[in-house]
């Protein structure tokens, strides 16, 4: 089980030796996840423990609120992803101007080492930390020699296996950390990845053009939302199509409007197989934009055999089938819905 720290005082002070990486892991793609591998590795051969730094809310939300990136996932399901790759804890830190004005050795010295008693240390290339953004590499070598841990860099690795010589990550710059988004595989190869690496920039780019096979790709999962199913206007139910809308401060990043097949998660964990609409409704004049999933192949179609109101579900976007249309009226809708239906059913359980 990862022990999840909102503070680094609830670190228990025999919990060390470590090995440590920090960074904003939003999305915790394939790029993160190969920084994630060899830190794993690296603690299970010096018999520590794998522990990941990161912080909550995203640095750029404090610094420059007004052009901060819309997150790929909230922290709830950031810290399901990387408890899903075998990390022993994660640290979350409150990011703050206080945090901030840490100088890099202050920042290493408090946390790295006093409280996580690291080490080693395992980082990018182009990591950055401390007040201003003042350290980097050097600066964390120098400290590791002054301070009695060993730094691991991270190399950046192509879709074969070959050094990368591309560019195309994220520059988050944060006091703790750049985001690590080294590495991409053949996955991400076969949609379109060149030579560029995974980053969290990538995804975003792709959800906002409706690309979810790419930002799946380049994840190594499905992309996600997650929130709480509020009532609607019932117009789905009333075309025979209900659907579990999702509330407005769902987390997760909202993909372009369109339609997709997918799968709705609930409480309880069961996958349902789900046609998923993302938009304002235009046959019918909408305005603000709504997520919303139909769930299909059910045993009974009633609303009231399959109540999920104020339950939290995770919806999975795996395939676009088109965009959004304003058609002429309901009867012209409902006969694009049953082909929808159909095209997520033969999608969901191609093969």
């Amino acid at each position: 089980m990862v022990h999840i720290w909102n503070d680094p005082s609830e670190v228990p002070t025999d919990f060390g030796p470590t090995v440590v990486t920090i960074g904003n892991f939003d999305g915790v793609h394939r790029g993160h996840q190969q920084v994630l591998s060899q830190l794993i590795r690296t603690a299970r051969l010096n018999h520590a423990r794998a522990v990941v730094i990161t912080f909550d809310p995203h640095p750029a939300q404090v610094h420059r609120p007004e052009s901060a990136p819309e997150l790929i996932m909230g922290l709830e399901d950031k810290l399901v992803a990387l408890g899903e790759v075998g990390l022993d804890a994660v640290l979350v830190m409150k990011y703050s101007l206080e945090l901030a004005s840490l100088t890099p050795e202050e920042f290493v010295s408090s946390i790295i080492v006093d409280t996580l008693k690291a080490s080693h240390v395992v980082i990018g290339h182009d990591t950055r930390f401390g007040r201003g953004n003042s350290g980097d590499l050097d600066t964390m070598k120098d400290l590791g020699e002054k301070l009695g841990f060993e730094v691991q860099v991270i190399n950046e690795f192509g879709a074969e296996g070959f050094p990368l010589h591309g560019a195309g990550g994220d520059s988050a710059g944060t006091h703790g950390a750049e985001t690590h988004d080294a590495g991409t595989d053949g996955a991400a190869a076969e949609h379109g990845a060149g030579d560029r690496r995974c980053s969290s920039t990538w995804v975003r780019e792709a959800l906002r053009e409706g690309d979810v096979a790419t930002a799946a790709a380049v994840l190594g999962r499905p992309h996600r939302m997650r929130g709480t199913v509020v009532h609607g206007a019932a117009r789905g139910r009333d075309l025979g199509f209900p659907t579990a809308n999702l509330a407005a401060d769902a987390t997760g990043y909202i993909p372009a409007d369109g339609i997709y097949a997918g799968w709705l998660v609930d409480e309880a964990g069961t996958r349902w197989p789900a046609a998923i609409s993302v938009g304002s409704n235009p046959t019918f004049d909408g305005v603000s934009r709504q997520v919303e999933a139909h769930v299909i192949d059910r045993p009974q179609e009633a609303v009231e055999d399959f109540d999920l109101y104020d339950q939290t579900v995770v919806v999975e976007f795996v395939a676009r089938l088109r965009g959004m249309v304003a058609y002429r009226g309901p009867e012209a809708l409902i006969e694009q819905m049953r082909l929808d239906v159909v095209q997520t059913h033969q999608i969901l359980f191609a093969g």
